[in-house]
Order: C-alpha cells, then sequence, then structure tokens
C-alpha cells in the first residue's frame, strides 16, 4: 500500500494547528464579579475565564488560563468537563506577534448529552473510589446521573466561588431525537429549538409516526419548535421514567412552554382550553366562518401553548388582525380594563349571533321622553282645576283633581332623571357605552 504524501505547505500547516491544540478539563471558571479572581483576571473582561489543565498532563499542579472563542454565542462549561483549546493571538498582538493566548472553543462530547459531560480526573486524589468506579462502569454514552447527596457525586461548580454554586446534575434531562437533515440548540435543561421539517417514513406500513407533526404534508417541509422545560412524563414500556439518556421528541400538550412555527403540517395533539365557537352562526351560509380548530388546521401557523401568556406593549400598540375573524374564548370571563373601550363595526350582535333586536340611541331618547314628560305635566296641571257643573255651577272635581296632582309629583320626579346638569350628565344616560 503506498503512502500518500501530503504537500510541504499542508503538511506544515497539519503540524502547526496541532501544536496549538490541546484538550484540558476545566478546574474553574469566573462567571460574576463575586468570584474570587474576577479583579485579578480583567475584572468584566474576565467573564468565562476557565483555569485548565492539560489532559496530557493531569496532575500538573499550576493551572492554565483560556478565555472563550466565540464573541457572538456563549456556551460555558461546568467543572469537570473537557474542551477544546487553541493558542491564538491575544490582545497584546501589537506589540508582538508571538504573544498568543489559549481560548476554548467546545465541550467535548464525552457522554453524548447535552445536560454534562463532566469527567473526574482519573488521577485526582480528590476523587472518591466509589465515585471513580461509576464512570469507569457507565455505558450507553450516558453520563453518570450520580445525584450528589452524600458529599460523594462529581463537582460541576467552581470551587471557590459561592454566587456559582448553582448547577445540580438532574437525572432525566433528555437529549432531543434528531430527524434527517435537523438542525438543533440544546440548553441544559430541557430547552432547545429544533430547524427541522416533515419527516415521514416511505414504510409508513413498517414505521409508526415518527414525531407529532409529520403525519400531513411532504418530506422536507419547514417548522420550527421552541421548547422550554421538557415534558414530566416520559416513561418506558413498563411505565417506569425514561433513562436520561434515552431521546425524545416534543409534546407540545406536556412540554412547559412552546412555540410551533409549521408550514404544511397538522399539529393534531394539540388541545386548547375552550374551542365551543358559540359566538359563530350556525348558518352554513353566513359569510362569517367558524374557524378550523388549531390540532385539524394543516398549513402554516404559529402556536403558541404555555400556561400563562403575556403580551405586552411598553411603548406603543398591540395589533391583533385576521382575514377571517380574531376568536377570544375563555371557560371563565373575558376581562376589558381600560380608559376607553371601542367598537366600530357593522354590526354589534350581543347575547347571540342570531340576535335581532336593535338598541335605542339613549340622547335621542332621553330627549323624546323629556318633551313628552313635560308636555303630560302641562296636562296635569290643568286638569288639577278641572270643574265639575252638576247643577250650572262651577264646582272643583276633587277626584280627578287627586290624581292629576300625584301623577304631576310623579312625572317631576322622572322628568329629574331626564333632565341634564351643568355638565351636560343626566342620570337616564350611561357615562360609559356611547353609541352613533
Amino acid at each position: 500500500m503506498t503512502r500518500k504524501i501530503l504537500p510541504p505547505n499542508v503538511s506544515q500547516l497539519a503540524s502547526s494547528i496541532k501544536n496549538k491544540m490541546i484538550v484540558g478539563r476545566v478546574n474553574d471558571i469566573i462567571l460574576d464579579p463575586f468570584h474570587p479572581k474576577f479583579k485579578e483576571y480583567g475584572s468584566f473582561n474576565s467573564i468565562g475565564t476557565i483555569f485548565f489543565e492539560e489532559t496530557q498532563l493531569i496532575g500538573s499542579s499550576t493551572p492554565q488560563i483560556a478565555k472563550p472563542f466565540f464573541a457572538q454565542s456563549s456556551y460555558f462549561p461546568l467543572i469537570n468537563e473537557l474542551v477544546l483549546l487553541f493558542s491564538l493571538p491575544n490582545k497584546r498582538i501589537g506589540k508582538s506577534t508571538s504573544n498568543e493566548s489559549y481560548y476554548y472553543i467546545n465541550i467535548i462530547n464525552i457522554w453524548n448529552s447535552q445536560h454534562h459531560n463532566g469527567y473526574p480526573n482519573p488521577t485526582s486524589k480528590l476523587t472518591p473510589p466509589s465515585q471513580q468506579k461509576d464512570y469507569d462502569i457507565t455505558d450507553k454514552g450516558s453520563p453518570i446521573r450520580r445525584i450528589d447527596r452524600d458529599g460523594t457525586g462529581l463537582n460541576f461548580n467552581a470551587p471557590g466561588a459561592d454566587s456559582q454554586q448553582t448547577f445540580i446534575e438532574r437525572q432525566f434531562i433528555h437529549p432531543l431525537y434528531p430527524f434527517t437533515g435537523d438542525v438543533l440548540y440544546q440548553g441544559r435543561w430541557g430547552n432547545s429549538i429544533r430547524f427541522g421539517s416533515t419527516t415521514r417514513p416511505f414504510n409508513t406500513a413498517k414505521y409508526k409516526p415518527l414525531n407529532e407533526w409529520s403525519d400531513i404534508g411532504e418530506n422536507g417541509d419547514p417548522i420550527i419548535t421552541i421548547r422550554n422545560g421538557q415534558s414530566p412524563t416520559h416513561l418506558d414500556e413498563n411505565g417506569n421514567p425514561l433513562a436520561g439518556y434515552v431521546p425524545i421528541t416534543e409534546q407540545i400538550n406536556n412540554d412547559l412552554s412552546s412555540i410551533y412555527l409549521t408550514s404544511t403540517q397538522k399539529i393534531k395533539k394539540l388541545k386548547i382550553q375552550n374551542s365551543s365557537f358559540f359566538s359563530y352562526p350556525t348558518n352554513e351560509s353566513s359569510l362569517i366562518k367558524t374557524p378550523t380548530l388549531p390540532k385539524d388546521y394543516i398549513g402554516s401557523q404559529v402556536i403558541i401553548n404555555s400556561d400563562r401568556l403575556v403580551f405586552n406593549a411598553k411603548k406603543d400598540h398591540i395589533l391583533i388582525s385576521g382575514q377571517e375573524s380574531i376568536n377570544l374564548s375563555s371557560n371563565n370571563s373575558l376581562n376589558f380594563d381600560t380608559t376607553h373601550f371601542i367598537i366600530a363595526a357593522g354590526q354589534i350582535k350581543l347575547g347571540s349571533p342570531d340576535a335581532k333586536e336593535p338598541l335605542v340611541k339613549g340622547e335621542t331618547l332621553r330627549e323624546d321622553l323629556f318633551n313628552i314628560t313635560k308636555a303630560l305635566i302641562n296636562i296635569t296641571t290643568i286638569l288639577e282645576v278641572s270643574k265639575l257643573w252638576p247643577a250650572g255651577a262651577p264646582v272643583a272635581d276633587p277626584t280627578l283633581s287627586m290624581t292629576a296632582v300625584q301623577v304631576k309629583d310623579l312625572l317631576n320626579n322622572i322628568l329629574e332623571d331626564f333632565e341634564k346638569d351643568s355638565n351636560g350628565k343626566s342620570a337616564i344616560l350611561s357615562e360609559v357605552s356611547k353609541t352613533i
């Protein structure tokens, strides 16, 4: 077999890269101003600085430092994770081109887990033998998932910074199941973004649907899922919690918070809290069509699903616009707290989509009733002094006069409600609801 010889320049380049690249185990990291070495290594410029030992020089008592390589994105390692490092120019390059420092590029994926990839120093006297044995026998590409209740668990936190003692290993943080062509971004705690697509096996008789969004559409139709907090109910075939290293797919009803951006898919398992659509006409010939349920809709839609949704515009408007209709539904109530509530519509129906009785115009009715009441008062004033002529001489009519007085008092009281005060307000008119 003939050995292929690389051109001299390629060989030199490969050798140069190899000499600049090392692997280190993280011993410490600066993440906030409370770290004891924060000021020593540059104050806020020190954020993300790690202290590491070279894996080839395990046992060295002089940790080295490295800074993050990427400025636009951050993925800070845990203590005892291994990172890939390169020696590259630093900020003193203006004084000497030979000034270089280490930069860490990525965490080495020892356990194929997004939760953590820590591994104890195999020669350190600080690593308990029981823990080292656990890591030696770990298989299936899973982190050991040792919960540190007895003080023997692997340390993931900076040893000298109390404010950074926040990482606790969890047993059931699953990685996402990848599908052909996917681009996945996964956090350590069940939060993720999937740039995916419809993925329907060609042999549907042999394989069941791979996920909740691939029953409809063609392979390659795009979808984006943003998930924060995985479902807590992933069980194996025996009803036991699924092992943490087993991949899962998103579950829109059980994941804590989700945003789905679809193209041709149908999210058939989506459950909404109220789908009565009572406010829509049942007449099929109506121009107002009842919406398709989100779980039955096929096509591009944006779904936001969580225990609570907050839309807040700090400076300007919230605009909601729909070609067909906008449906607001609740199992309890719809509440509007505002200074002005304005509805500009061709028709407003209250109580039922079949409502036919028109509402009266308050100011017009007030004025008409005001005038009628005044006229009736004038009539009662005349009736108060009405006479009887029993023998050709006038005699007061006591029955009619008394009735007229009573009616006149009643009409005067009603008239007070119809009259406007100096501010143009009337007791019979609403100060809130207006119409045209």
